[in-house]
């Protein structure tokens, strides 16, 4: 038995998120049946990051056990071919046998697109938010520091989360624009439930002069999900992936620890 560690890149315009669902096909679903059809023996993987509806990913990591011969560096390939042209398998690695994905330290990107532009571009409609009225990108950058750091974010998530604390850590914010095409890029040790989007929504509002900048202090202070914006729709997000920091040792060809980087920036 070994324990793999799949890179996973999807477009979730057509599935009910990650986590395996009653009522709708989700990335899980998809995998834990083609890994089990692969291999002819009950798969399930265990994934990093639970993302929503809608949500898309180009690094997201998913582990499983496997009792197969199969070369860990050899399954990206053969597993493409039992997937669908929405999912595809970047990279496959063997790690260490307790390794999970949720409970080793790491740190995520996400980025949120928005077309901010007369016209709406095709090819941007399932993985960009359009918006026709002009945003203030400066004002926006203006708030990205109040993010920074350690805070409690009960305000930027969503009141059905689940998480014992909300808490987490904010290492970068950065708000570009180029040709009409807005990017939110943020990372950090953590993100609760809709927070990325929720974040998004209260930069959208600043960037429409519905609200200040300095708000948002009192925003995170007032640890109340009516304080902040509205959540952005989920297309115009995307987990572009994660990065692992460990030590890397190799014995007759098996992973023990290792640096992982599954970011896929484009």
């Amino acid at each position: 038995m070994k324990r793999v560690l799949l890179t996973v890149a999807y477009d979730g315009t057509a599935y009910h998120g990650w986590q395996v669902q009653k009522n709708g096909e989700t990335i899980e679903s998809v995998l834990n049946r083609q890994l089990s059809a692969l291999f002819q023996e009950p798969i399930r993987v265990i994934g990093a990051s639970r993302t929503d509806s809608g949500v898309h990913a180009l690094g997201n990591v998913a582990v499983f056990d496997t009792s197969s011969r199969m070369p860990a560096d050899r399954i990206s390939y053969a597993l493409n071919q039992w997937l669908p042209l929405d999912i595809r398998i970047q990279d496959s690695i063997q790690v260490e046998d307790d390794f999970h994905p949720r409970k080793a330290a790491c740190t995520k990107y996400y980025e949120y697109l928005i077309l901010n532009r007369e016209f709406e571009l095709p090819h941007l409609r399932l993985n960009a938010h359009f918006l026709r009225r002009k945003l203030d990108v400066k004002r926006m950058q203006e708030a990205c520091p109040y993010f920074l750091g350690e805070h409690d974010f009960k305000s930027f998530c969503s009141i059905h989360t689940q998480a014992e604390s909300t808490v987490r850590t904010i290492y970068s914010l950065t708000v570009e624009e180029a040709e009409g095409l807005i990017r939110i890029r943020v990372s950090g040790n953590g993100f609760l439930y809709n927070m990325v989007r929720i974040l998004a929504g209260t930069l959208i509002e600043i960037g429409q002069g519905e609200r200040e900048p300095e708000e948002l202090q009192g925003i995170l202070e007032a640890r109340d999900r009516q304080a902040a914006g509205p959540t952005a729709p989920a297309r115009g997000l995307t987990l572009l992936g994660m990065v692992y920091e460990g030590e890397k040792r190799e014995k007759s060809g098996e992973i023990f620890k290792f640096s992982l980087d599954t970011r896929g920036l484009v």
